[in-house]
């Protein structure tokens, strides 16, 4: 992909993000509606119109330039087993490329880590060893991976974390700002349960994309947050006691 289109796939991220439509934008820059639908088909923008449309974004260039430079991969990557292995094996190397993939800057993740300037430097070397990285001088960093990693299913990390995660996270009543909570049963066919996992799988890219976008903003502007999505064949263990008996 050409950095212009890089680019423009970040200006369409942060228009559905935001749900604004074309005409919306168009409103907000002076122009039609075809003008702007043009203007994002044919890539032609002046350096002009791209800060006019950045500003309706409420976006500077710089910070398009730079989620537009983070590779991203639309629903997620996955690793190798060795790069999984060698961040499951050491918790604060995972740390860190957890914070490194949503946009932390090195001196942040040290900060925040409590790392010395030793650590924080033997960390990023570990990281660009196995091509999760690039470190570039003055422990500068560039990803080598997308911004959202999709675990596998078995693999070194989902086997060290997973009941850990999925013990804490649940660890809640949901009632608390920006907290959701929804479950339910029910008799499907096999056809509607397909279509549920479609859906699913379109609300798990939605999630990658909108990972991808906020990662270029600043720490204050955001904060950790999980999402928990599941199906299967299920049946609540108290009809066990109450089922006629075989």
């Amino acid at each position: 992909m050409s950095e212009c289109a890089q680019i423009i796939a970040v200006l369409k991220r942060s228009l559905k993000a935001r749900g604004t439509t074309y005409r919306d934008l168009a409103q907000a820059v002076g122009l039609s509606e075809a003008s702007v639908k043009r203007i994002f088909s044919e890539e032609t923008f002046s350096l002009a119109r791209l800060e006019q449309i950045c500003t309706a974004l409420g976006l500077s260039i710089v910070e398009v330039a730079k989620m537009a430079a983070q590779q991203t991969t639309p629903g997620g990557q996955q690793l190798t087993i060795e790069q999984e292995q060698t961040l499951a094996d050491d918790t604060r190397l995972l740390a860190c490329f957890h914070l490194l993939i949503n946009g932390h800057e090195p001196a942040d993740i040290a900060n925040e880590l409590d790392l010395t300037e030793r650590d924080l430097r033997r960390l990023l070397v570990k990281l660009d060893a196995v091509k999760l990285i690039e470190l570039q001088p003055k422990m500068k960093v560039r990803l080598r991976t997308s911004n959202v990693i999709v675990w596998r299913s078995n693999g070194p990390v989902r086997r060290a974390y997973e009941q850990q995660v999925k013990r804490e996270f649940l660890q809640s009543d949901f009632s608390g700002r920006n907290e959701s909570i929804s479950f339910a049963s029910a008799e499907l066919s096999e056809a509607s349960t397909k279509i549920l996992a479609r859906k699913l799988e379109v609300l798990a890219r939605d999630f990658a994309e909108l990972a991808a976008l906020d990662a270029g903003l600043l720490d204050k502007e955001k904060r950790s947050t999980g999402l928990l999505l599941a199906l299967r064949p299920w049946v609540f263990s108290m009809y066990d006691g109450v089922r006629k008996k075989a």
